[in-house]
């Protein structure tokens, strides 16, 4: 495609995929001069293992800023916010497992 577009687009990214579990995050650069930063919401993932919350939370944090740092809450193994470099704002949830039944004794 670098010969279809103009040489601001040479280093930008017309098409991306992230699979996530059965779930599909889909992106794309903005043209150059139209880009605002995103305001009044949050992108949340919600993972089954706290190894790849940490992960995840790590990357998006760095560069950028930590709302509320990666940690267990009552609803989860972790839960964080934060915005990544670019000021996209994100939460990560980790749930944790649910409560075994006791054991009829």
């Amino acid at each position: 495609m670098a010969g279809q577009v103009g040489p601001e687009w040479r280093d930008r990214v017309l098409h991306a995929c992230l699979r996530i579990g059965d779930g599909l995050l889909m992106a794309s650069d903005i043209p150059p001069g139209v880009h605002t930063r995103p305001q009044g919401m949050y992108v949340s993932i919600h993972l089954d293992s706290v190894e790849e919350a940490e992960r995840i939370f790590g990357a998006l944090a760095e560069g950028g800023v930590v709302e509320m740092p990666l940690a267990p809450t009552f609803w989860a193994d972790r839960f964080g916010i934060c915005a990544d470099r670019y000021g996209t704002q994100w939460m990560i949830n980790c749930a944790a497992p649910a409560a075994q039944p006791a054991a009829a004794g």
